[in-house]
């Protein structure tokens, strides 16, 4: 059984249950949006039923539930936002701004998050910025759970990063996929509901390839493409943990259970103002593109299953299920007296 949530409801129940237990509204706010923003566009493995890790991860100390975010700006083109163990959603919107005029004044600009929590659908953060006319790329490391190309034990995160475009009108388009065959979030929600996954996603403990969730589980994920994929999770390390000056993969705790405290890792934003090289143009040179790639049949730009999927969302809600519901709703109403 499910109950149907508008999307306002959807986000007033994770803020509710993010400050019962234990959130401040500065933290529980943009991290309850970005939990509506999953769920209308279908990417629901990061969305409602990923609040109750949200949670107990606030109630356990793997996040600083009342972290206030700092930020500098050491050079013209660069901001620093630090998280201090909180939310990475509320440490990015302290720095967007910053980052936007940056990019404006300078033609480029970087923003680096350090000290940071999950970012979850990285999606989410480069579109914002596209909205406002510029081209954007993000970096986000996370804990091992994917044996490098060859090897056979967890090194890198699944390590993803997105990209986003403006468009002359209508949404931007966002690209947003991991250095590992698919997202973590995949396998687990398989195990948990005791299916097999599809051959080529996960290794089992001895490296090799696995039908069986829960042997996955137990060993690792598959790098995307083989070693074009770990050549990517490094790439995602280097920038979130090196140029973040945060944790690298191989040192965060995980993001699975309550212990090993706060995983420390970080993200990397870059924004580029496309009129600083390409002039007034650009738009319309981008649309040609967009719209030669789109006109091949069976084609669709990144990004058009999940606009699809927030179109739908946003008249007729998501529907949730009852037992999911009820767990969140429990957090919402005990928090931290559970």
């Amino acid at each position: 059984m499910t109950t149907t949530l508008s999307l306002d409801e959807v986000q007033e129940l994770s803020r509710l249950a993010l400050v019962s237990c234990g959130a401040s509204p500065l933290q529980a706010g943009p991290t309850a949006r970005s939990i509506r923003d999953a769920e209308a566009d279908g990417i629901r493995t990061v969305g409602l039923s990923y609040l109750p890790t949200y949670c107990e991860h606030v109630i356990c100390g793997k996040v600083v539930g009342n972290a206030v975010p700092t930020v500098v700006a050491p050079r013209p083109a660069t901001v620093v936002v630090d998280a201090h163990l909180g939310f990475c959603h509320p440490a990015y919107e302290a720095g967007e701004q910053p980052l936007a005029d940056a990019t404006r004044a300078n033609g480029i600009g970087v923003l680096a998050i350090t000290h940071s929590y999950s970012a979850g659908v990285l999606g989410w953060f480069v579109e914002r910025l596209a909205r406002q006319g510029l081209v954007a790329m993000m970096f986000a490391n996370s804990s091992s759970l994917m044996a490098p190309h060859g090897g056979t034990r967890p090194f890198f995160g699944t390590n993803p990063l997105a990209w986003a475009a403006p468009r002359a009108s209508g949404d931007p388009v966002v690209a947003d996929l991991s250095s590992s065959t698919v997202a973590w979030v995949k396998v687990n929600a398989a195990a948990q509901a005791g299916e097999p996954i599809p051959l080529g996603w996960a290794l089992d403990s001895d490296g090799n390839p696995t039908t069986d969730a829960a042997a996955a589980l137990a060993g690792s994920m598959a790098p995307a493409a083989g070693h074009k994929g770990s050549a990517l999770a490094l790439l995602v390390d280097v920038m979130a943990g090196g140029v973040a000056a945060s944790h690298f993969s191989f040192e965060a705790s995980g993001f699975g259970g309550n212990e090993g405290g706060p995983p420390d890792v970080g993200q990397v934003v870059i924004a580029i103002d496309p009129s600083a090289t390409a002039g007034d143009g650009f738009l319309d040179r981008l649309e040609h593109e967009f719209g030669s790639l789109a006109a091949e049949a069976g084609v669709r730009l990144p990004g058009d299953r999940r606009l699809a999927s927030r179109a739908h969302a946003e008249v007729y809600g998501v529907e949730v299920p009852d037992d999911l519901l009820k767990t969140l709703r429990w957090y919402a109403e005990e928090g931290e007296s559970r």
